[in-house]
């Protein structure tokens, strides 16, 4: 029997040997690449141990894989991958009282944060991917985070962890070691007896000292604490299938201290004194990471200090606070602020943790990679490692953007090697050893986090000399003789240049329709955006979008990361074999609700939208199309055309008759969604009934932009509008032609035609744009759509950078060109939908500011409604679409309070909300155009 069949006859989880779920496996956050053979989910500990038992009769190896976030390469293999976040991810209880949690390896940080919290406990270690990264890979890795000076690794809060060995052996590993087996702890025992003087005297005395084995743990003066020293051990020891943790209580109350310095080597050197204040963190980063409008959030300086400080209550924070910024004066800050607000401190936390991804993209737009991402020094020496680490990166003529954990010393940093060509990859390896050496010069450990994995392995003999490092070999063999986990990491591990992900990729990019321009019109390039961090994995949506589509079905192939590395393998051809044919790709990308979300909340930026447009297109070209791409993607075709018939009456009168159900499976259309009513008279039709209503006042002119959903489907929208805008002076001008978009040819791939459509455009609005008059777009999506698809599609025109520099919201609008113009006063509450678009390209600051001048208070839902334009009305996509709704939306709308207005500016938005939970919700023109009649009436004698 094949090594599938017996895996399937014996694990009761998900096998899964399909290329699809290869192709998802082969990548972690790391440089690297390999390929699996199959992917196993196992439900429980004995499902574990039926796929241990089955690979070692087929010789195959096995890689415990938890979020994929490892950096180093840990989390990818060429045997089977388990899985362990798809069924053993429960936290199996939590004692308050003892202050501890028993969680399965799967169990993510936040997960288990939020139930300790309820007790005001917490885990102490707390990555920056703590949204998504599991207990086990934790575990695995031996992470940290931001707040390890106050409670320390992983290590440090392990009571006893539960594993199998490599012959299926069960063991409990704790202090003592009473639950481990005779036949592994007495040839351990002896090792350890053996060289007690090299694991006395081997290891670097640091915080941060994470790479290698952790063999002093299992010293009889540390208790021979065998859970610690399996942390650390990046799954080639043992399978964790359970952990027993500890929590600790966390302050009633924090103050953040962020203390600015000249520039980075002032505030590493400075770290160190602060740490006796007993501050929670003391994170650094300098200027070249953080973007002009976050700067602005910050105190003047060159780099910072995140200092969070702990407190009974507030006052106690603060005053602790006050004293530590007073004792970093007398130490050179430039400046310092104290946030005590919560949210506020969170969007300076979100700065500092979006740096794993952020850090990716230099100012100029340039690549930069992993590899050298945490070494740690002595925090003492951090300044002057810093100093030789900036002399190194000029030698070699590198750039990087170094942060982290300064008050440990752990520095992180990606730095700009070239790892496409023979010449480039020679300066990362050489690079390497010689920042090795400077490492352990300092006193270092080459890992202050994440592991050695394949990035840094091969160069442990510079940090533990080659004795030490055969011990860990004898190690590794007394717990794996045949070694079968995870081979080629840590023990006899591969070398740090090879397996390289990008080794695979053609070197000519391919011709597509998008220009990618910033990524050099290579779609390569905007595919290797992805680097691993997984931040579309998260499961709430918080203040952002990503992942709609992950959070609904819980799959890795419909997060932002699965779409790419898909892609990535489309792009290789060894996996995914069918280029823009392959149909995992299609499967993956047919749930991507096209909202753009990644655009704004991956931390690089993955625009997985502009990428499913160019996957369409590139498949369906000169082929026919799903009948969804007719009925629905050339929505403003056949509106038009109804207009032009006065046949809109008609159509709504069929919706409503059997012939509708026909309709709908003719054209693809979900069977559970009602087709909207057409407006009898289009918006542009009104207008042009109405000569006297064009034009007048003196204030500044505007072109009105009709989209199609406007236009034809809520007329009343733009209504409002003209309303609003009169009374504000403006004076409207609407095209003399139809004009469009293009959104629903680009979000079906249809670019030959939104070419087509937007050249004409240009064409029509030719005279607008050489007047530079601002053209107020009320769909948001079609905003975002001329803002960047334009641009993007047709990049020799200069005609389309110039129209996207015109297009303003209609709260934009309102802002820039009536700045003095006060909207009625409303006071009331607000529930509803910021459209995903408007969140991910235009921003909704001037939508924030005009809601509060007009007294309608409270916060419109993040996410994504779930519509979607055409996703939410094309078969197959209902129980998705709505489950997207019921994220945020509707659980918000539900929960308003009585005489809460809802507000949508998204025609699709309000589209979900009538026909989910049969509520009428309005554009925001429509309620200010309300208002200003209710204040007109009460004005009269």
């Amino acid at each position: 029997m094949d090594l599938a069949a017996e895996l399937r006859k014996n694990v009761r989880g998900d096998v899964e040997f399909d290329a699809a779920s290869r192709a998802l496996m082969t990548m972690d956050a790391s440089n690297y690449r390999r390929v699996p053979v199959g992917v196993v989910a196992p439900r429980d500990a004995e499902d574990v141990a039926a796929a241990l038992a089955v690979c070692r009769a087929h010789d195959t190896p096995i890689v415990a894989r938890g979020a994929g976030t490892s950096i180093a390469g840990q989390a990818t293999g060429t045997g089977v991958v388990l899985d362990f976040t798809r069924y053993m991810n429960r936290i199996l209880s939590l004692d308050p009282h003892a202050g501890s949690a028993v969680v399965q390896p799967g169990v993510i940080l936040d997960t288990l944060r939020d139930a300790a919290s309820v007790h005001g406990l917490t885990f102490g270690p707390d990555p920056s991917t703590h949204s998504r990264c599991t207990l086990g890979g934790m575990i695995g890795n031996n992470s940290c985070g931001a707040h390890s000076v106050a409670w320390g690794t992983t290590a440090d809060n392990v009571q006893h962890l539960d594993v199998l060995t490599a012959d299926g052996t069960p063991a409990r590993l704790a202090p003592g070691g009473e639950g481990v087996p005779a036949a592994l702890r007495e040839p351990v025992t002896a090792l350890v007896a053996r060289e007690l003087a090299r694991l006395r005297t081997g290891f670097p005395e640091l915080p941060r000292r994470i790479s290698g084995y952790a063999l002093d743990a299992l010293l009889p003066e540390n208790g021979e604490n065998w859970a610690r020293a399996h942390c650390g051990s990046e799954g080639t020891l043992a399978l964790l299938t359970e952990a027993r943790v500890t929590l600790v209580q966390t302050p009633a109350a924090r103050v953040l201290a962020v203390l600015g310095y000249p520039d980075e080597t002032a505030a590493a050197e400075a770290a160190s004194a602060l740490l006796t204040h007993g501050p929670l963190t003391v994170e650094g980063m300098a200027n070249d990471l953080v973007g002009p409008s976050a700067r602005a959030s910050l105190p003047r300086g060159g780099a910072w200090l995140f200092v969070e400080v702990g407190g009974s209550d507030e006052g106690a924070a603060r005053s602790a606070a006050e004293q530590l910024c007073t004792a970093a004066a007398s130490d050179g800050t430039t400046d310092h602020a104290l946030i005590v607000e919560p949210a506020a401190q969170r969007a300076l936390w979100r700065i500092r943790e979006d740096a794993s991804g952020t850090g990716t993209r230099l100012a100029d737009g340039s690549e930069a990679w992993p590899g050298w991402e945490d070494c740690a020094v002595p925090p003492a020496r951090l300044g002057a490692y810093l100093r030789d680490f900036r002399a190194l990166l000029t030698e070699y003529g590198l750039r990087g953007l170094p942060y982290g954990h300064f008050g440990d010393g752990c520095i992180h940093v990606r730095i700009d090697f070239d790892l496409m060509s023979d010449q480039g990859i020679a300066v990362f390896r050489k690079f390497s050893t010689e920042l090795a050496k400077t490492v352990v010069a300092h006193g270092g450990s080459l890992s202050g986090e994440h592991g050695d994995g394949q990035a840094r392995a091969e160069l442990l003999p510079t940090m533990y000399g080659p004795e030490l490092v055969r011990v860990f070999g004898e190690f590794k063999d007394l717990w794996d003789p045949t070694n079968m986990l995870n081979p080629g990491i840590l023990a006899r591990p591969h070398r740090l240049d090879e397996n390289l992900r990008f080794e695979v990729l053609p070197r000519t990019p391919p011709e597509t329709a998008f220009a990618y321009p910033h990524d050099g019109g290579d779609f390569s390039a905007a595919v290797r955006r992805c680097v691993g961090v997984a931040k579309c994995r998260n499961t709430s949506a918080g203040a952002g979008v990503m992942c709609p589509s992950f959070r609904a079905t819980g799959e890795e192939q419909h997060s932002t990361r699965g779409r790419a590395r898909l892609l990535h393998e489309m792009l290789a051809g060894d996996v995914v074999k069918d280029g823009w044919q392959s149909d995992e790709v299609d499967e993956a990308l047919d749930l991507c609700l096209s909202c753009k979300g990644c655009r704004s909340d991956c931390p690089v930026g993955v625009d997985m939208a502009t990428y499913k447009a160019e996957f369409l297109h590139q498949r369906y070209r000169g082929r026919l199309r799903p009948a969804a791409h007719y009925a629905m993607g050339r929505l403003p075709l056949w509106l038009r055309l109804t207009d032009v018939l006065r046949a809109a009456p008609l159509l709504n009168l069929l919706a409503r008759t059997p012939l509708a159900a026909v309709a709908k499976r003719l054209g693809g259309i979900a069977p559970e969604r009602d087709i909207p009513e057409v407006a009898a008279r289009s918006f542009v039709r009104r207008w042009r009934g109405r000569g006297d209503r064009r034009e007048h006042g003196d204030g500044q002119r505007v072109v009105l932009w009709p989209d199609t959903f406007t236009n034809h489907l809520s007329p009343e929208a733009g209504e409002a509008a003209v309303e609003v805008f009169h009374d504000a002076g403006l004076r409207i001008a609407v095209p003399p032609k139809p004009v469009c978009c293009g959104l629903t040819y680009v979000t079906t791939g249809q670019l030959d035609l939104a070419r087509a459509t937007l050249t004409h455009t240009l064409d029509v609005m030719e005279p607008a744009i050489r007047a530079g008059l601002p053209v107020a777009v009320l769909e948001p999506p079609c905003a975002a759509a001329l803002r960047t698809d334009l641009p993007e599609l047709l990049p020799d025109d200069p005609r389309a950078a110039r129209l996207a520099g015109l297009v303003r919201t209609f709260a934009e609008t309102l802002e820039s060109c009536a700045p003095d113009w006060q909207p009625p006063r409303l006071d009331r509450p607000v529930a509803g939908q910021n459209h995903c678009h408007q969140h991910a390209v235009l921003g909704d600051r001037a939508d924030r500011e005009l809601r509060e001048r007009a007294g309608l208070t409270g916060q419109l839902s993040a996410g994504c409604c779930g519509l979607a334009g055409n996703f939410g009305f094309e078969k197959g996509h209902y129980e998705v679409s709505a489950a997207c709704a019921e994220d945020t939306l509707l659980p918000a709308v539900r929960a308003a309070e009585p005489g809460t207005e809802l507000l949508a500016d998204g025609y699709s938005c309000r589209t979900q909300l009538q026909q989910l939970a049969g509520l009428r919700s309005r554009h925001l023109a429509e309620v200010l155009a309300e208002g200003l009649h209710t204040t007109r009436a009460e004005e009269l004698p």
